[in-house]
């Protein structure tokens, strides 16, 4: 598995993995909405296929994941994605790297708490919100569980 910086994917392939894996490139939470096929990022590849990838922004002294994805789970993917956006946020200057997520994705809160990121808010009906400008966003998430709050997690570097 080799990390690439997304600046060396097609415009083409990146569209692709977020209308396949996220419906679409727009991604609505409460930091912001982007595009992104915009976002600085890296992708893990393997024989040319895409196995994961991550995107990130740098706001000041934090730099937040916009989203992460990882097509096999326990392979150390999302792992090495997360040490590619923390290694360069240290680079950038950042102090903090954080990640916002919905309260019914469990496995995510599990993933992020292991490598060191602490819940520190709870951002009550966000996903109400961002139902407002992107209204294709489900009512209802894993394990049968309502989408309706976020949940941001912080680490520092």
């Amino acid at each position: 598995m080799k990390i690439l910086n997304l600046e060396h994917l097609s415009t083409a392939d990146k569209v692709d993995f977020f209308h396949t894996h996220w419906g679409g490139t727009k991604m609505v939470i409460s930091s912001g909405v982007y595009e992104c096929t915009n976002l600085d990022g890296f992708a893990a590849l393997e024989n040319e296929r895409i196995l994961g990838l991550i995107t990130y922004i740098k706001k000041e002294r934090e730099c937040e994941i916009i989203s992460l994805d990882s097509l096999a789970e326990n392979k150390g993917i999302g792992t090495a994605l997360i040490q590619a956006v923390e290694a360069e946020a240290k680079r950038l200057g950042c102090s903090v790297l954080r990640v916002i997520t919905t309260n019914d994705n469990i496995r995510a809160l599990a993933f992020y708490q292991k490598r060191g990121f602490r819940m520190t808010e709870i951002l009550h009906d966000a996903v109400q919100r961002a139902r407002e400008i992107k209204p294709e966003i489900p009512a209802i998430g894993n394990h049968g569980i309502p989408i309706v709050d976020e949940l941001l997690l912080k680490k520092e570097i």
